[in-house]
């Protein structure tokens, strides 16, 4: 399979596809990537971190991660450079080599993209739930082009939303079935009495 391959930053999140990601970026190793990365309009590796800091030497990440398109950026009142991404692709990692400067270059396999299924009716109530906390996220989510008649994204989105452990947001990135991800997702909401 080939690969390609894409700057990355490990971070303590999961980055989902078609989800947003706000950040405060102030080491220069990421302010000259982000930089590269405007410049030539090309996006970055974003994976959950197993081992380490998101500061000083480079962490080691979780295998799967998504590509992160940066949308928008600006000056911040406290001097940093702040951008807006949103998740593209997922994709695993082969290898990763460690520069002098600390980023972390790694070699990827694009995974395919989910199929758009419909949500089937027994996940229905889902659908309303997502609604509820779109509204209350804030206006990085406002601001998405919703998709609440497809699994894939509406699973994705509920992922990300639900106060669930990073561990498990990481598995559920890693699930290629939208509609089995809707099922354990009612599992799992079952037992947070959310809904």
């Amino acid at each position: 399979m080939k690969t390609v391959s894409i700057p990355l930053f490990p971070l303590h999140t999961v980055l989902f596809p078609g989800g947003p990601l706000p950040l405060r970026i102030f080491e220069a190793r990421y302010v000259d990537m982000v930089s590269n990365c405007m410049k030539t309009g090309t996006g970055f590796g974003v994976s959950m971190i197993s081992h380490g800091r998101e500061v000083g030497e480079a962490a080691a990440t979780c295998t799967v991660g998504t590509l992160a398109n940066i949308v928008d950026w600006h000056m911040r009142h406290d001097g940093l450079l702040g951008i807006t991404s949103i998740g593209g692709k997922r994709f695993r990692i082969a290898s990763v080599k460690v520069l002098a400067n600390q980023l972390s270059m790694a070699k990827i396999e694009w995974l395919p993209d989910e199929p758009e299924i419909g949500i089937p009716d027994e996940y229905l109530q889902l659908v309303d739930l997502l609604r509820r906390l779109i509204d209350q996220a804030g206006h990085h989510y406002a601001q998405l082009n919703t998709r609440y008649g497809d699994a894939s994204w509406v699973s994705f989105r509920l992922a990300e939303l639900l106060p669930i452990s990073m561990y498990r947001k990481q598995q559920f990135l890693e699930m290629t079935d939208p509609v089995l991800r809707l099922e354990q997702l009612v599992e799992m909401l079952e037992g947070l009495e959310i809904y």
